[in-house]
């Protein structure tokens, strides 16, 4: 099994993002913990061998280790267990990292977001670009797999901007990185921005891909693999606990969607054509593909596959998309699925 544990609070808000989150000014995390108590109780997660651990949020790094600590005991680790942390420059010290590594942490993922403090300042977060700096190096001495994600795509940005990105991570020595287009969201400061256009937006992503020293093998994604998120993609089943996570588990034999709305856990049957639609539409966003027998149903138009011999590949019973088809990805899946 695999648990994505949502942290909701944060320092601020920044200006772009949509997720459900929480700045309080003083977190009750007892009250937190016993919430996630709770849930993990009404999953059962003592019958399940954890494979992946994903602290997300919100902003993760507030929490104190000694409670995550709580929560990890009651938890059967599988011996090679990955356990990510995101983190928020700002909100953990190096001290604070080794007290995570000593429960067991060995993935950090670190909100970078850029290497520019003009960009932090716009995008509304409360770290510098020296915060970043200081952490990735405090992690990297610590022995720990580390991540970075950025932002790309603001208003203003050029494609050589995106180029200076990508050769900033390439220096920085990370191997992985997660470079996501700026998406303007209702309801925050950002709403009524004017998006990149499409044309700037392909550009960009392609010069990610010429500059970038790391593998893609995700849509957003590149360099080493977060197993956490490649099972997920890939069709496996998750828990997630914590005030609007979601799920997806096998209750006898049939796929549910979960999700933690007011503390309590929601459940909702999918049917096979809901599940294989699902995973076609995670699978394709990887460079490996789409594994056509895990489809409990067949949803894909083949007519528009051979339709399209420039977009997609077939072989050894995978589905995958080329890098025009990876461009194209959300308006190729209207035709795609039937």
């Amino acid at each position: 099994m695999n648990l994505y544990i949502h942290v909701p609070f944060c320092v601020r808000k920044c200006n772009y993002c949509a997720f459900y989150s929480a700045c309080p000014d003083v977190i009750d995390w007892d009250g937190y913990v016993g919430e996630i108590f709770q849930q993990l109780n009404e999953f059962q997660i003592d019958s399940y061998k954890i494979d992946t651990i994903f602290f997300g949020g919100g902003t993760p790094s507030l929490m104190p280790a000694k409670y995550a600590e709580k929560i990890i005991k009651k938890l059967r680790l599988m011996p090679d267990a990955e356990w990510t942390l995101e983190a928020n420059p700002k909100t953990i010290n190096v001290n604070g990292l080794k007290d995570w590594k000593n429960l067991g942490l060995n993935r950090l993922s670190i909100g970078i977001q850029s290497f520019n403090d003009d960009d932090l300042k716009f995008l509304g977060r409360v770290h510098t670009v020296q915060d970043s700096m200081e952490l990735l190096t405090g992690a990297n001495d610590l022995g720990l797999r580390v991540s970075g994600d950025f932002i790309y795509g603001l208003p203003y940005q050029t494609v050589d901007d995106v180029r200076h990105l990508c050769a900033a991570i390439n220096e920085s020595g990370l191997k992985h990185a997660s470079l996501y287009e700026l998406t303007i969201e209702k309801g925050t400061p950002f709403q009524n921005l004017p998006p990149v256009s499409e044309q700037l937006a392909a550009e960009m992503y392609q010069a990610i891909r010429d500059a970038l020293k790391l593998q893609r093998y995700e849509v957003s994604n590149y360099g080493e693999l977060c197993r956490h998120n490649m099972n997920i993609w890939h069709g496996s089943e998750y828990i997630g606990v914590g005030e609007s996570a979601a799920g997806r588990i096998i209750e006898n034999g049939v796929w549910h969607e979960t999700k933690i709305a007011g503390g309590r856990i929601v459940k909702s049957k999918l049917t096979p054509r809901q599940r294989a639609v699902e995973v076609l539409m995670t699978g394709l966003r990887t460079m490996r593909g789409v594994q056509i027998a895990n489809l409990p149903v067949d949803v894909i138009s083949w007519d528009f596959v051979r339709q399209n011999p420039g977009h997609f590949t077939r072989e050894e019973g995978l589905l995958r998309m080329t890098d025009s088809g990876i461009l194209l990805l959300d308006c190729l899946l209207e035709g795609l699925i039937i």
